[in-house]
């Protein structure tokens, strides 16, 4: 994922300068199509006046001076056009440039923040969960992506057991930050930055705490196969409303405190 990521950003850094033409040929070449552009003006204005002047007696001639003004004022005119058209064709770019620039700012920051989830140090993990979840909310785009990062965390292999193989210090921390920052983006599913219209994923996952409590499950939701043991999990007054919620395969291992809302009970082992 941070590879894919990193390519998006780096895409729009490649040369893409238009071949253009030499300034040598354009310049001639605009010089004649102004000239005839003026010429066929002319001569349709000059067409204009003399009509009603052909039909008087005696027939009076076409003032060339009235002619060359109008001219000059069409030409005027269509330059204006012009002028706004390119202006307006170079805002577009500059906009381009900016968002890109913004594509390539945010995928610096997820690359960061996902090697910060891969630190040996907690206090460094720490900082990179609440890196990520600031950019899902600054990036509604990776959004989805972001919120897979933070679940793929908890899914990840983790020993609670302190005196057990494999154990990290402050790695319990860092585990029940994930859980209350997702928590907090789905008790207000109204909010600009809610997640709880997106996917979770806890398949698998080892959950020895946390608070789902008065959540709001928009979207799909997976406990399959979870086991949540040495630790209070709690889902009181959740709700899934038009979102699914599985627990096929989850275990509650004993000594796990859950107070249960509108959700249904897993078995216990």
């Amino acid at each position: 994922m941070v590879i894919s990521l990193r390519q998006q950003r780096e895409a729009p850094r490649g040369r893409h300068t238009p071949k253009l033409w030499s300034v040598w040929i354009v310049a001639p070449l605009a010089l004649l199509v102004v000239a005839a552009l003026s010429l066929v003006v002319f001569h349709y204005v000059y067409g204009l006046l003399s009509h009603p002047t052909s039909t008087q007696k005696p027939r009076k001639p076409v003032d060339i001076n009235d002619v060359i003004k109008t001219t000059v004022t069409v030409l005027t005119l269509m330059g204006a056009v012009l002028a706004g058209i390119y202006a307006y064709r170079k805002q577009l770019l500059a906009e381009g440039d900016a968002h890109r620039a913004d594509a390539s700012q945010l995928a610096d920051r997820y690359t960061t923040a996902a090697e910060q989830l891969g630190h040996e140090q907690a206090a460094v993990r720490l900082a990179g969960v609440y890196a990520l979840a600031r950019l899902a909310d600054d990036w509604e785009e990776q959004r989805q992506v972001c919120i897979d990062v933070l679940c793929a965390y908890l899914r990840m292999p983790y020993q609670p057991d302190p005196s057990a193989e494999g154990h990290k210090i402050g790695e319990r921390e860092v585990r029940l930050t994930v859980i209350s920052i997702i928590r907090d983006h789905l008790r207000h599913p109204d909010a600009t930055t809610a997640w709880s219209t997106y996917a979770l994923d806890f398949t698998g996952a080892t959950l020895d705490g946390g608070d789902f409590s008065q959540c709001h499950f928009r979207g799909p939701v997976s406990f399959n196969n979870a086991t949540l043991s040495g630790g209070e999990v709690r889902f009181g007054n959740a709700s899934i409303g038009e979102g699914t919620v599985s627990f096929e395969g989850a275990t509650i291992r004993s000594g796990v405190d859950i107070e249960w809302g509108p959700l249904p009970q897993p078995p216990r082992a």
